[in-house]
Formats: C-alpha cells, sequence, structure tokens
C-alpha cells in the first residue's frame, strides 16, 4: 500500500493483522478513541472477521495498532511536531551515533517509521529478550506562552503557580495503542492524514530490551523540564559576603570545569550546542551524563551505577562534595579551601581556657581532694600538677572521636583508664570508699566536658568569619568511642587502699595511678612518708603497736587464731606481691560481744571495706560478689553477721576462693567481663561451720572469752577500740606496712607451707610471721576439720563402718541396716539405699580424717558393693618425698 492510493482501511487491516500486529477502529470525531470496548484486545488479537465487521467499504473510521505483548512485543517511540522542529530528532540521532548505538537506532529510523498530522514521528521497535515497558513519557518541557490554550491560560490565572508541560518524546507500550496510516480526514483534529515515510509493519527492527533501555536513556537525556535542586546536590543557598568575600564553593563554581571533576568516571563523548554528553571513562556503555543543558550548568547522571543520584542536578560543588567527600559539604569547602579556592576567613578564637591545678590523683571527680598531715612516721603526701585542659575542635564528628583516642593515647586525659568491659574512673562514694566507674555516654561526656575545652568552628553566614563555640562532644560519639574493643588508656587492675608491696619487692606508696602495677592507690587514711630504711627502733614500734596494743585483749582460743588474724590483716599489703588466690577469713566465736566486729572493723579503719549481707540464694550471692568485685574499691570484702551455726557450704564460695580471676555478666548488659579476684574475703558470725568443699578454703580466727556477758568486760590495753582506730588509723597502717618491709629487708624468708592453690600466700606468710616472732599460722587443721560438720559426721561414719565390718564391700542396704545410728542423714530421717549409693558415689577416693570408701563392682549380682580403706600411714604423711 501507497500513500497516493485511496484509503482501503480494510486492506491496510489485513497488511498489520498479516504483520502480527493487533488492530483497532478509531473514531472518526477526532477524538483518537476507539470506537468498540477495546480492554480485551490488551491481551487477544483482533481477528481478520472483526476487521471485516469494523472497516466496511467506503468507511472513515481510523486504524490504530495495540502495542505490547499482544502485537509481538513491539513499542512506539513518538517524537512530537515541536521536537523534530526544535532538532531533538537530530540531536538524538547524533547521540545515539557517537554512544555505540548509530546501528540499532539507524534500524529504527529506517524500519516503520510513519509521519502524524501533527508532524511527529513514529518509530517502532520489536523488543526481544525482556517485556514491552508501559506508556513512557521519555522527555518534555515547559510550554511558551504562545503555546497556551485558552483552558491553559484560565489554569494559569487560577492557579499562578502550575506548569504548563509540552511533551516532547514518549513510548506506547504495554496497554498502549496509536494510530497508524492511512487514518486521515476527521480521525484527526487537524483533518490531515497519518503518512508513512518508510518502511513498512514487516520491517520492524528487533532490538534487545538491554539496548533499547540505553536508548531510551538517552531519548531521556534531551528533557529540560526544570528539576528541584535539593542542597545536598547544590550546595546551600547562603548569602553574599560582605566586602566581595567569596566562599570555596562559589569559587570553585566559578573556575572550576567539568573534565576536571568527572575525571576518571566520566569523558566527554559528544557536545551539540551547550549540552555535553559523557560516557563512562572507559568508554563502555554509552552516554550516561549531561552537562549544560538549561541556564544553570548542571550535571544529570541517568546510571545508577556511579556515587551520584540519577536524574537529580549537581552544581559542580555539589558534585565534587559527592565525589570526593561523600556528601559532605562543610568537609568538602574545607578541602577547598585548602586547595586555594575562596577569600581567606578571619578566626575567632576561644577565650583562654583555666589554668593547670594541683590534685594528690585520689579521684576524678574531686580534684582538689587532699589529706591533712598528720604526725607519725613521717610527713603529709605531696601532690603532683595536672596539666591545663587540651583544646579539641569537634567540628567533625569522626576527627572529634580520632581526637579523643588522641589525648587519650597522650596520656592527656588524667584520672580516666581502663579494665574489662571499657573505660573507667576511680572515686569516693558518700561513705569514703573508693569506687571504680564504668562509664557510659553521659559519664564519658562528662568528663570531657570538665577535663577537655571542646569547640565546634562555626562560619558567621555574615561576615564569613570562623568562630570556635564551646561545645560538648555528642552523646552518641561519646557512646562511638565506648563502642570500641579497646582504647588507649592504662589498664586499671585494681585499687588498694594503703601502701602495699609490688611485685618487684618495692613500695607502692605515692596516691593515684602506679603504671609499673596498674593500680590505683586511693588511701583510706591520710598515709605517712615512710623512711628509706627501716630500723630496728621502728620495727619494735611497730609491733609494740599491732601485737602489743592492737591485738592484745582479745580472747582468742589459741595462738594460731591470732596469728591467723595477723596473716589476713597483712595481706591487703601483701596482695600485689604474690599471686594465686587466698582463703575466706571466717571470724567466729561462741557468743555475741566476743569481739568479732571490733576485728572486722580493724580492715575497716585500715583499708575501709564492703560490708554485704549473705544473699538468700546462690544465684544472689554471684550477683553479689560480681558487684563488690566490679564496682567497689574496696581491698576487704565482708559478709557480716551470718546467722547463727551458719554452714558456709555453698558451691559457688568454693568456686570464689579458688579462682584468680572472677568472670560473670553484669547486670543490665549483654556481654561478660572478667574481673580479677585480689580482694581478701571475709565472713562473721558466732559458731561458723563449713560443708562441702569449702573446710579447706577457710582461715579460721575463733574468739572465747568464756564468760556470761563477754561486751561488759573492761581493762582492756587501748580502752575503747574505735575511738583509738579513729584517732590512730593512719599510725596503725604505717605500723603495718613497716612489718611487711622489715621482713623484705631481711631477704623476705619463706616457710615451705602445703595449702593447695593457696600454697604461695600461706607459705609468704608463714615466713613473715615466723620472722615477726608470732607462732601458730595456720596450725588448726584439726580444729578446722572440727570446724565442718560433714567432714566430721563422714568421719565418723566411716570409721564406725570400718570398724564393724572391716573391708569386707557391701551393699548400701546392708550399711543403713547394720549402722542406723552412724548413717549420715539429710533431715531427720535416713537415706534410702537409693540416696546413700548417690552420696557413696560423690566421696568415693576421698578421705575423711583416714578412711575413703571405695566402689566394688559385683559382676555377678550386677550391683555396686562399697567398702572402707584406711590410709596406710594413718595419716601422718611420712610417705610423701
Amino acid at each position: 500500500m501507497t500513500n497516493a492510493q485511496a484509503p482501503d482501511m480494510r486492506a491496510a487491516a489485513r497488511e498489520y493483522d498479516e504483520a502480527g500486529l493487533c488492530v483497532l477502529p478509531i473514531k472518526p470525531d477526532g477524538s483518537k478513541a476507539a470506537s468498540v470496548k477495546w480492554t480485551p484486545y490488551k491481551v487477544t488479537r483482533s481477528t481478520p472477521a472483526e476487521h471485516d465487521r469494523w472497516f466496511p467499504a467506503g468507511t472513515n473510521a481510523g486504524i490504530a495498532v495495540v502495542y505490547g505483548a499482544v502485537s509481538g512485543g513491539v513499542e512506539l517511540i513518538e517524537f512530537e511536531g515541536t521536537a523534530v522542529e526544535e532538532g531533538l530528532l537530530d540531536e538524538v540521532t547524533e547521540v545515539m551515533e557517537a554512544s555505540g548505538l548509530g546501528t540499532e537506532w539507524g534500524d529504527i529510523l529506517t524500519g516503520w517509521a510513519s509521519t502524524s498530522p501533527s508532524g511527529g514521528r513514529h518509530f517502532r521497535v520489536r523488543v526481544d529478550g525482556g517485556p514491552v515497558r508501559p506508556n513512557t513519557k521519555l522527555a518534555s518541557r515547559l510550554a511558551r506562552p504562545e503555546e497556551y490554550t485558552p483552558e491553559e491560560k484560565q489554569r494559569l490565572a487560577e492557579r499562578p503557580g502550575s506548569q504548563i508541560i509540552r511533551v516532547q518524546i514518549e513510548t506506547r507500550g504495554e496497554g498502549g495503542y496509536g494510530l497508524v496510516e492511512p487514518s486521515g480526514g476527521t480521525v484527526h483534529a487537524t483533518g490531515r492524514p497519518y503518512l508513512r515515510t518508510s518502511g513498512t509493519p514487516a520491517t520492524i527492527p528487533t532490538i534487545s530490551a538491554e539496548r533499547l533501555d540505553a536508548i531510551h536513556e538517552i531519548c531521556r537525556m534531551v528533557d529540560t523540564l526544570p528539576k528541584a535542586e535539593s542542597p545536598k546536590a547544590v550546595g546551600k543557598a547562603l548569602p553574599p559576603l560582605p566586602d566581595g568575600g567569596l566562599r570555596p564553593g562559589d569559587d570553585f563554581e566559578r573556575r572550576a570545569d567539568w573534565e576536571t571533576i568527572l575525571n576518571g568516571i566520566f569523558v566527554p563523548v559528544t557536545t551539540r550546542g551547550n549540552t555535553t554528553y559523557w560516557g563512562w571513562a572507559d568508554g563502555k556503555g554509552g552516554v550516561k551524563a549531561t552537562t549544560g543543558r538549561g541556564d544553570a550548568d548542571r550535571l544529570y547522571v541517568f546510571t545508577t551505577s556511579s556515587e551520584l543520584t540519577p536524574e537529580t542536578p549537581y552544581s559542580k560543588f555539589g558534585a565534587y562534595a559527592q565525589l570526593n567527600h561523600g556528601g559532605n559539604h562543610k568537609a568538602a569547602a574545607v578541602a577547598l579551601r585548602d586547595q586555594g579556592y575562596g577569600s581567606a576567613p578571619v578566626r575567632r578564637r576561644l577565650s583562654s581556657v583555666p589554668a593547670q591545678h594541683f590534685a594528690d590523683g585520689s579521684s576524678a571527680l574531686d580534684p582538689d581532694h587532699a589529706p591533712d598531715p598528720q604526725d607519725g612516721f613521717e610527713d603529709g603526701p605531696q601532690l603532683r600538677a595536672v596539666p591545663a585542659r587540651p583544646d579539641l575542635d569537634i567540628t567533625n564528628e569522626a576527627d572529634g572521636i580520632d581526637g579523643v583516642l588522641a589525648l587519650m593515647k597522650d596520656g592527656r586525659l588524667p584520672d580516666l583508664y581502663k579494665r574489662s568491659g571499657g573505660p573507667c574512673w576511680v572515686y569516693r562514694d558518700d561513705n569514703d570508699d573508693p569506687v571504680v566507674q564504668q562509664l557510659a555516654s553521659d559519664n564519658l561526656r562528662a568528663y570531657l566536658a570538665d577535663h577537655v575545652s571542646s569547640y565546634v568552628v562555626k562560619r558567621n553566614p555574615v561576615t564569613e568569619q570562623m568562630e570556635e563555640h564551646r561545645e560538648l562532644l555528642m552523646p552518641k560519639s561519646c557512646a562511638t568511642v565506648l563502642g570500641r574493643k579497646d582504647w588507649p588508656l592504662p589498664p586499671l587492675r585494681g585499687v588498694v587502699t594503703s601502701p602495699v608491696i609490688r611485685h618487684d619487692g618495692s613500695l607502692l606508696e605515692s596516691p593515684g595511678y602506679d603504671r609499673s602495677t596498674g593500680l590505683y592507690l586511693e588511701p583510706r587514711v591520710p598515709l605517712r612518708r615512710l623512711q628509706q630504711q627501716v630500723t630496728r627502733e621502728s620495727l619494735d614500734r611497730a609491733k609494740d603497736i599491732v601485737l602489743g596494743q592492737l591485738l592484745f585483749d582479745f580472747p582468742w582460743v589459741e595462738p594460731s587464731d591470732r596469728a591467723n588474724f595477723l596473716g589476713a590483716l597483712l595481706t591487703p599489703i601483701l596482695r600485689a606481691y604474690f599471686h594465686g588466690p587466698t582463703q575466706m577469713v571466717a571470724i567466729t566465736a561462741t557468743a555475741a560481744g566476743s569481739g568479732k566486729t571490733l576485728l572486722k572493723d580493724i580492715f575497716k579503719y585500715c583499708y575501709g571495706t564492703a560490708d554485704t549481707a549473705w544473699p538468700e540464694n546462690d544465684t544472689e550471692l554471684r550477683k553479689s560478689i560480681t558487684t563488690q568485685l566490679y564496682g567497689t574499691g574496696s581491698p576487704v570484702v565482708v559478709f557480716d553477721n551470718l546467722p547463727n551455726g551458719f554452714v558456709l557450704k555453698t558451691p559457688i564460695l568454693s568456686a570464689l576462693l579458688t579462682g584468680e580471676h572472677w568472670g560473670d555478666r553484669i547486670l543490665g548488659a549483654t556481654g561478660k567481663v572478667t574481673m580479677r579476684n585480689d580482694r581478701l574475703w571475709i565472713a562473721t558470725g558466732n559458731a561458723l561451720r563449713t560443708g562441702g568443699d569449702n573446710r579447706r578454703r577457710v582461715l579460721w580466727v575463733r574468739l572465747d572469752p568464756d564468760c556470761p556477758d563477754p561486751d561488759q568486760r573492761d581493762g582492756f590495753r587501748i580502752g575503747d577500740l574505735r575511738p583509738w582506730l579513729r584517732a590512730n588509723a593512719s599510725t596503725l597502717v604505717a605500723a603495718l606496712v613497716t612489718l611487711v618491709r622489715a621482713w623484705l629487708a631481711a631477704g623476705s624468708p619463706v616457710i615451705r607451707v602445703r595449702k593447695g592453690d593457696y600454697s604461695e600466700w600461706a607459705s609468704m606468710m608463714a615466713g613473715l610471721l615466723h620472722y615477726l616472732g608470732v607462732d601458730g599460722w595456720m596450725a588448726d587443721s584439726a580444729d578446722a576439720r572440727n570446724q565442718d560438720d560433714e567432714q566430721q559426721e563422714w568421719a565418723l561414719f566411716l570409721e564406725m563402718w570400718h570398724e564393724t565390718y572391716g573391708a569386707e564391700p557391701l551393699a548400701t542396704g546392708a550399711v543403713i541396716k547394720g549402722l542406723p545410728n552412724h548413717v549420715p542423714r539429710k533431715g531427720d530421717e535416713p537415706p534410702s539405699a537409693n540416696q546413700l549409693g548417690i552420696w557413696l558415689k560423690a566421696r568415693q577416693g576421698r578421705y575423711f580424717g583416714v578412711h575413703k570408701v571405695v566402689m566394688v563392682v559385683d559382676s555377678h549380682r550386677k550391683q555396686n558393693l562399697w567398702r572402707v580403706d584406711v590410709h596406710a600411714d594413718r595419716g601422718t604423711g611420712r610417705h610423701e618425698p
């Protein structure tokens, strides 16, 4: 069919049907509307029979093609008449050729192409390897005033801010249709026909979906509709500077060129008029961006594979900030200023910060704390200079965080340390006891407010002056610092409240942090400055204070009780000198008022104590232990006033007293922390006992006044002990330190004591007490066994068993029947045979006295029998080498 022929709509319908296209009839009223309900034909192709009915001879109806899958995946690309007149078709063609799409675009232009009555150009393409997209507007522009219709003029009068848009390039795809030749006459409002300019429906080119997307992308590049400019992509609009000053971003916008900004990302492909088209730097993939289109020279990127947001207008400064500083315009402006852009601003500095002060290092929260000097062995404490607080620019959050870590590394943050769980500080609570505070973000922020002059640099928008404004580090920045896995801070390994002996034998006596040990000395009492060398006179005076006055009048049951207490009293001073755990000190008496609390108060006045009640169950006991180790700094923890006859039997206590470290989850936290078990644990109560495995873990200190009303006793050598301690605690601590120093000066002699996990401590203390002439250290092992209910009960039971049956193996039922008055009980009832078997399995191989129970398997009867063996040397230990 040619354009010169009279329109034969039936023949045209046949041609389109033979090409596999779905056809529709169009009303001859200029509305371009289908004359039938056409929704079914979006999915089902019309038939020749329908065509015969729609297009009878002499019809003046128009004809249209439905695009999309129903017509074999065909899409229409339409250039409006104004787009053709304004050269957009030529521009798109030039860009297609420059971008490597010239072959495909040429096939489209010379395939089936038509001219609309309004001068537009219609091109068809068959999509391969993907669905046909819905109708899409690819390029538009604002209508010019002379193009306004009366209706559009009325709309502008009613809504002056409205935009009148003219579509330049669009597609008809899935769910759309378009009029085709030979439609003419009244079918179109102009009265002119649709004309075929090249090809036929049978010559529609087939293009891959990927290449067609690239063609669409280039068509979108000629869109000139104004797009809203965001500060993120263009930069915040600021008022002009006085005196002709120029901001770095404005100067960069004026002097920079796009080729330098996009170097390594895009390269220019072609330029048409003021518009430059850009492709990837490697030359692959076609055109991806444009610059120079419109009044403002903006960069538009049409690919999603770059760091720039697609179809967003970028200024030169905005693109530079995004590509080089992740969109941070402040950082970009700083960098550009360093490169010489912009006029130099004047900087206004902060006012001066406080000068240095003096502190004794005892508290991060109370830097002016300093104990008063007293008379005694020597003078009072020395103060140390704390440098003026440093300045820190926190304008950029990342730089602020790095700055805090740098100050930590340089040691410019006083009284801040780290331990398991994070940064911490040490301070005194209301009871004047040291507390280790693990820092949360608010604590760190408060600390930095006191110790660092942090500021942000702000630019005055009127004067362009750079001004420093005092500002605290943001809470989220503090949380980020605390969220690290490590910090460049000195490690805090413990708090001590008196002078202590370092592991190398030297004396730690300066308040504050000691780098060689990681210990923080927070004195409980004002410290005496001790003499360089311990003289015989100072040793004799110290022994008189401790032995001749302090401990003289206590009603010790045996000399070992006094020796054990003195060993415990000296332990905090030596705690850093030895490794391994220490036994729990159990201070018990026959009656109330015997002096247990006074003995406990000696620790309190010398070192400070963390007093806590005995928890009601093992779970609460674990929490209490963790709280004391994690939160308190007192070197002595006391479970005070346990119930009369209380049995120390829990396995939690057993684990605590044999481990050098204690691990647990802190309440309210998700992670587990590990703490040094460097405390001296004390329990006080009347008639205390041990059970389970705790007999060997307890050091007994027993009191027995042997009188009806022990609290009415009088005539003590030093009178009332508490007033004496309040007046003489500093002197007493100096005396205790002198006793230890004298022993060290004598070569720190050690007496070997076998005590399992406690051997190092026990041997060291045995040598120290022997040097001081105090006998009886740990000489109460037999009495300690008597303090253990389980040990005593089972020792008597096994002894009676062996005396009655010798080494004969017996069943548990026979044992219960034969020894009904001696078998161990739980409550008032004897155990069942099964329960006794469980008890025996838990204790087999363990000696109670010189007897142990041994399991004998009776394979014939298929049961376990039991016998009692006696140690070969009857407990003398002579078998040991």
